[in-house]
């Protein structure tokens, strides 16, 4: 995959039935999800494109998550872009050991994002 620092994404920000919609179609689920990410970086010649892909985020579902967890909407919509981000470099969840790794660089590079927040305060 091509280097992070020459990476490009585009971010989308939909409503829960845009996301609901793209759930249905891309991934045969029927409801609305917080974040989705479509890389465009998939088997031969992945990496030789600055394209990451897309990271489709549902706002309205962030915003409920975060009351839920009492925190801001801003924080929550961190969490879910690098959560996209890592999908995008080819992280998962499908198992025990995959959801620790992928948990671990989340953490990792959300504590360097508010560790940079907070020096520039």
């Amino acid at each position: 995959m091509g280097s992070p620092e020459n990476a490009e994404l585009s971010i989308i920000i939909v409503s829960p039935e845009q996301m609901q919609d793209l759930n249905r179609t891309w991934l045969d689920r029927d409801y609305a999800t917080n974040v989705l990410a479509f890389p465009m970086q998939e088997g031969e010649g992945a990496g030789i494109s600055p394209l990451l892909g897309d990271v489709v985020l549902c706002a309205d579902t962030a915003q409920k998550e975060a009351a839920e967890a009492k925190t801001s909407l801003a924080r929550r919509l961190e969490e879910l872009l690098v959560h996209g981000i890592l999908h995008l470099y080819g992280y998962d969840h499908a198992t025990q050991e995959e959801t620790e790794e992928m948990e671990a660089q989340a953490e990792r590079l959300l504590g360097m994002i508010r560790e940079k927040q907070i020096r520039e305060k």
